[in-house]
């Protein structure tokens, strides 16, 4: 008997393969989605990181001066040595002139810090440049200190205005002034004030918590300690590092108790404060500021009810008694004074200059021009701009002819053999060589055996030629291999040499891949930090360099020490030149994309 396998129905077959195609044509939909859904995500982060960089860094390119009348006339400031003139006193008497309100040494020093310490030095440096302006009083802007700049850029906060309804009655002028509303017009901040006491409660009973973990640790630790005294058979240096534990768990637990009883203790008084329904509340730094602005003076409340306030003026009031609705106003800064740099008084001052038309916004010449400062509103880039500039020079004058000619003889007239196999492998480990690793070889051979100047562009440039070569190898070989054979072949045909074949027709011709090549690797060299640090480019330099053995640091390494400065004003800047950095990388490689484009040549 014959086995025979049934036959398969043709329908049967047809709707396997459909069912076949549908899946692959599907799978080939997943992998196309996924591929499209990692493109967008890539696309997203991107978009986030220019985002924060823009966003941050867009603020430090404006700043705000104050535009004050300095007597500048010959009983100040001498026309014939206008160098030696005291600007800051002539300063000091224009900010007097803008801010007549401000009254006592104490006030009068917190004033003067809103304008940048670095001004006197952009005033003599302003009156140097044109003298016309000696002879009389003039108004000149000078900017102001990061703090205040900050605060009138609204990064800071910003100082909420508001018109309550009813009649204020007010009592003093200067000094301490109290004020009676016929409506509780205090009543929403009182709320919110208490509200604030509440939280800080919460976060006091949550520190008691927290330092309850640490005293059943401590207690472990007693316990421990005195099992092992308990235990005779413990030996007596056991014993003695038992009772030193013992004495330490003791002392931390008798801390821990005392910090919970002083928690508990203004926790509770918070509470009560918190929860009281009537009465002033007393406001201290970590509250919200309230200030009162009426008859031309402004009030800081140091206390409130819902239809009562007392507090402390800090521009004086014209006059007082009843105040009709509209003719005052509250105003809000909801940032508590104890989590700022700047205090209450310096916020009203700088509104009061705003409103006087003594504030004026514009273009940050300064971050353009300057060098670098440990003033944040002083800083510039400009030092470390040009310290970048001579830095590419040097290594561009290095390792593009020293790259190209290279090339040329591994791929033109280089034997093939095992010794030019050795270096081409070589060369190519070279350029996935961590670029830490060449800022050691330059800290060797260039500082400590070579005794080059330190942090010099001359010393930059050279590591980064270095570390640069074996992309410009590469790149020019690449090159140099696209040249068709047959341009090689016609030139010797006709009677050229080896050398004239290479350098009147390969060489021109491979030459738009080398630039490429070239200015890929100088952008490469632009945004790298590590060698340079490792040469001591990371020092504080001041003055912009006028040649490549002058100290200098470079946009990486100015952008790397201000990252690390504490103050907001230094973030933006941080931010900005990030943008300044990125802006010239792509100049870079867009000018690569031209000259391949332009030159790009088809066999």
């Amino acid at each position: 008997m014959t086995d025979m396998t049934p036959a398969i129905p043709a329908a049967s077959k047809a709707t396997a393969r459909k069912r076949h195609t549908a899946k692959r044509f599907a799978a080939e939909a997943r992998f196309k989605y996924a591929g499209l859904a990692c493109v967008m995500i890539a696309m997203g982060f991107l978009v986030l990181l220019l985002s924060t960089v823009v966003g941050n860094g867009l603020p430090a390119f404006t700043f705000h001066q104050a535009r004050l009348t300095l007597d500048l006339s010959a009983s100040e400031v001498d026309p014939a040595d206008a160098r030696s003139a005291n600007y800051r006193g002539i300063l000091n008497d224009g900010l007097k002139q803008a801010l007549p309100h401000v009254k006592g040494r104490k006030n009068v020093r917190a004033a003067r810090k809103l304008i940048s310490s670095g001004a006197p030095t952009i005033l003599q440096q302003r009156v140097l440049a044109d003298l016309d302006l000696l002879g009389s009083e003039r108004e000149i802007e000078v900017p102001f200190s990061d703090t205040a700049d900050l605060y009138l850029k609204g990064i800071s906060g910003t100082l909420e205005k508001s018109t309550p309804s009813g009649t204020l009655v007010v009592a003093g002028t200067k000094g301490d002034v109290e004020f009676t509303s016929d409506t509780a017009a205090f009543a929403e901040f009182l709320k919110n004030a208490r509200a604030a006491l509440a939280a800080k409660a919460g976060e006091m009973r949550q520190r008691i918590v927290d330092l309850q973990r640490a005293v059943d640790q401590q207690k472990g630790y007693r316990e421990a300690a005195q099992s092992v005294l308990d235990d005779e058979a413990t030996e007596a240096a056991a014993k003695s590092r038992a009772r030193n534990r013992l004495d330490g768990a003791i002392a931390a637990l008798e801390n821990l108790a005392s910090q919970m009883a002083d928690l508990s203790s203004r926790a509770d008084a918070m509470d009560a404060r918190a929860n009281a329904n009537n009465g002033a509340e007393e406001l201290i730094r970590d509250y919200p500021s309230l200030f009162i602005k009426t008859s031309g003076g402004v009030v800081k409340v140091t206390s409130v009810s819902e239809n009562s306030a007392r507090g402390e003026a800090i521009i004086p009031l014209r006059q007082d008694g009843e105040m009709a609705s509209g003719n005052w106003e509250l105003q809000i800064f909801q940032a508590p004074e104890s989590e700022r740099k700047i205090s209450d008084p310096e916020i009203i001052w700088l509104e009061s200059l705003k409103e006087a038309g003594h504030v004026e916004n514009g273009w940050n010449t300064l971050f353009l021009t300057r060098g670098a400062s440990r003033e944040a509103e002083m800083a510039g880039i400009w030092g470390a701009v040009v310290g970048s500039f001579l830095t590419l020079v040097v290594t561009l004058l290095l390792s593009f002819p020293i790259g190209v000619a290279a090339a040329i003889y591994l791929e033109e007239f280089a034997p093939k053999n095992r010794i030019t196999d050795f270096i081409e492998v070589n060369i190519n480990n070279l350029a996935a060589v961590p670029s830490i690793v060449f800022g050691l070889l330059g800290l060797a051979v260039f500082l400590n055996f070579a005794n080059f100047p330190r942090s010099a562009p001359l010393v930059g440039g050279m590591v980064l030629a270095l570390m640069t070569l074996p992309t410009i190898i590469i790149a020019s070989r690449a090159a140099l291999k696209a040249v068709p054979p047959s341009i090689r072949e016609a030139a010797l045909g006709v009677g050229a040499s080896k050398i004239q074949a290479v350098f009147h027709h390969v060489l021109p011709l491979a030459m738009p891949g080398m630039l490429t090549g070239t200015i890929i690797g100088m952008a490469q060299a632009l945004g790298e930090t590590a060698p340079l640090l490792m040469i001591g480019m990371v020092a504080f330099i001041v003055d912009v360099p006028g040649g490549i053995t002058d100290p200098a640091t470079v946009l990486p390494v100015q952008i790397y020490m201000w990252a690390d400065f504490p103050e907001q004003a230094f973030q933006q800047k941080t931010a900005a030149a990030i943008m300044v950095l990125l802006a010239f990388l792509v100049l870079m490689n867009a000018i690569a994309v031209v000259l391949r484009k332009r030159f790009e040549r088809r066999w």
